[in-house]
Order: structure tokens, then C-alpha cells, then sequence
């Protein structure tokens, strides 16, 4: 009894600032500390069972190193299948916004109107070549 007095004392230091000079306490005192530091343990057991975590340890660390998370090839897979889906319809709503280009149509001459102007421009060329010219 006397050894569990002297380690539940040294606790008391820690967690009492009051009683920080434990040599001014005479066994009674130190008894009666030690059967409150038990009572505090035992409803900090309590309260952690309730709150579902270990007393005396801040709610957001855990001990030892957190594991790093992996995903299986079926969660990449359906992860894949939905990013392509909404691509897929973005890229439709874009095109639908877009307006269509009317098709150019090419105006084409006839081979009768192509022979015209060809025979146009020969006779063009003759008579520059009959006036000793080179260019037009």
C-alpha cells in the first residue's frame, strides 16, 4: 500500500499544481490524495467508455502512425467509369451549346462558261504578244 501511496503521489505532482510540494503532506493526507486520484481514474475510465476512446489522451491522436489508406482496383475502376461519364457530359453539353457551321457551298462554273472565259483569255494573250508586250 505504502509503495502504490508513493507512485499515485508522484502523479499527484503532475496533475496538481496546488499540491506541488508533497513533502509538506503526512501519510493521512497523502492516503486521502491517493483515494481521490483513484476516484478520478476510475470516472475518467468511465467517461471514455461512454465517449469511446482511452482517458487521458486528446480525442484527435491515436497511438502509433496512421495507416496509409488503399483502394481497391474495383473503387479505381468505378471512380474512373463516373469521371469519364461526366466528361462525357460536359463534352455533349458543350457541343449542343455550340451552333452548327453552315456548310459553304462552292460556286462552280459550268464547262461551257469555263471554255468562255478560257477563250477570253487567249485572245487577251494574242493581242498583248501582237503589240510586243509581255505582260498584260
Amino acid at each position: 500500500m505504502l509503495q502504490r501511496v508513493l507512485t499515485h503521489s508522484a502523479r499527484l505532482v503532475y496533475y496538481s499544481p496546488i499540491m506541488s510540494n508533497i513533502k509538506d503532506l503526512n501519510v493521512a493526507q497523502l492516503k486521502r490524495a491517493v483515494e481521490i486520484m483513484e476516484e478520478i481514474e476510475s470516472l475518467q475510465a468511465q467517461l471514455a467508455s461512454i465517449g469511446g476512446r482511452r482517458a487521458g489522451r486528446p480525442a484527435g491522436t491515436k497511438g502509433g502512425k496512421r495507416r496509409k489508406r488503399r483502394m481497391s482496383a474495383a473503387g479505381r475502376a468505378r471512380i474512373a467509369a463516373a469521371a469519364r461519364a461526366r466528361w462525357a457530359k460536359f463534352r455533349r453539353r458543350a457541343t449542343a451549346a455550340r451552333p452548327a457551321k453552315a456548310a459553304k457551298k462552292r460556286k462552280r462554273f459550268s464547262a461551257a462558261a469555263r471554255a468562255k472565259l478560257s477563250a477570253a483569255a487567249k485572245a487577251r494573250w494574242a493581242k498583248a504578244k501582237a503589240a510586243g508586250k509581255s505582260a498584260l
